[in-house]
């Protein structure tokens, strides 16, 4: 089983950054897409970020400019950087990886939560 661990999330003024992490425990399963989505009180979990096979990229239309995924394989880590932050990004940001031929198999974090302050 795959289990992740976000971290990296706090409390910032509004125009500052953060950098995100997610750990993987198991370096053997082969992923097919990693992302980051979050969700804020009231909104349905949405896409930030996703990096996929020959290291797609796709950000959402919110974040595009602000925002930039990476992947290290060999810490098993994925990231997300986020700068210009605005108080639209205040969310519990959760990480989620996909496996399996047809990605008929994911884990998700149990959250970090980012307030930005105006």
């Amino acid at each position: 089983q795959v289990h992740l661990v976000e971290s990296g999330g706090g409390l910032v003024q509004a125009g500052g950054s953060l950098k995100l992490s997610c750990a993987i425990s198991d370096p053997t399963v082969r992923l097919s897409a990693l992302g980051w989505y979050r969700q804020a009180p009231g909104n349905e979990r949405e896409l930030v970020a996703l990096i996929g096979t020959h290291s797609i990229t796709n950000y959402a239309d919110a974040v595009k400019g602000r925002a930039t995924i990476s992947r290290d394989t060999v810490k098993n880590m994925v990231y997300l950087q986020m700068d210009s932050l605005k108080p639209e990004d205040t969310a519990v940001y959760y990480c989620n990886v996909r496996w399996g031929w047809l990605d008929e198999y994911e884990s998700w974090g149990q959250g970090t939560q980012v307030t930005v302050s105006s």
